[in-house]
């Protein structure tokens, strides 16, 4: 019989501690089926991203608008993979910092600094509402967007007589990414997968509204009933049973990656043949 997690075909959803999450398991013998169950994807080319961040550090801008903390933190991991989070980091705490709502004030508190102007409510319309009150001329505004973001706060930077400098710092997850978890579905419905592995809530969100936009929902039923269902901590795991699912192991009291494999690796133990294999 197999023992621990040698041979077991295990779904990793996408997160930010992927590649960390799927070499812990491979270097136990699993074959990890990586999965992109999130939303917010880090950018194909980070260059441009990069490119604006040494003009933010360079003091190009007078102004910076962030419209949200996820924007922030993938900016702020750029410049550190860049060697220049420090300076990023100094720069922004130089600027006038504009923020949208409170998950950017979040994020700037994260890195010791906090917002300047905060709109009046959290939305874009809150955001022009606020800066309609402030002299804009002749400032340098470079701003944290997002992708699909209406022009108008651009259009009204413009003509209060500032320039604007976008940035992209993150992508949405593509159709041909949405096949990916669709494949995924079939396959776990198939019953050759051995198990999958949540550690956040919006993978399961996804998760079922990729099932219903490509009609998987009874393969999900079926995925779901097939393959086991581990849960890196309670939260997850009741989000897993508000689905309908049933969480076959979940880390009693430490709710990291190292006790969730532990958990993992024991529910295996003498536990049959791999899906794989059968």
């Amino acid at each position: 019989m197999a023992g621990g997690l040698e041979g077991r075909r295990i779904v990793v959803p996408e997160s930010r501690e992927l590649d960390l999450f799927a070499g812990m398991l491979e270097r136990q013998g699993a074959t990890t089926i990586r999965c992109p169950l999130v939303t917010i994807l880090d950018l194909d080319d980070p260059a441009p991203a990069e490119a604006w961040l040494r003009r933010l550090a360079d003091g190009a801008f007078d102004d910076v608008i962030l419209f949200t903390g996820e924007g922030l933190r993938r900016l702020m991991d750029i410049a550190d993979k860049a060697g220049f989070a420090e300076a990023a980091t100094a720069a922004l705490a130089r600027t006038r910092k504009i923020v949208r709502g409170p998950k950017p004030v979040k994020a700037l508190r994260a890195i010791g600094l906090g917002p300047d102007v905060t709109a009046a409510e959290p939305t874009s319309a809150g955001l022009i509402e606020t800066l309609s009150g402030l002299d804009l001329r002749g400032r340098r505004v470079g701003m944290q967007a997002y992708p699909g973001q209406s022009p108008d706060l651009d259009e009204f930077l413009g003509s209060a007589g500032a320039s604007v400098d976008r940035v992209l710092p993150y992508r949405y997850a593509s159709h041909e990414e949405d096949r990916r978890v669709a494949a995924v579905i079939d396959e776990m419905a198939s019953g050759t997968v051995d198990l999958i592995a949540f550690t956040a809530r919006p993978q399961i969100k996804r998760l079922r509204e990729v099932a219903e936009r490509h009609g998987r929902e009874e393969a999900l039923a079926e995925a779901m009933r097939r393959t086991r269902i581990a849960a890196v901590g309670p939260i997850v795991g009741r989000t897993i049973e508000e689905a309908g699912w049933r969480v076959a192991v979940a880390p009693e009291e430490s709710f990291h990656l190292k006790p969730m494999i532990a958990t993992m690796r024991a529910l295996f133990e003498d536990a049959g043949s791999p899906a794989g294999a059968r």
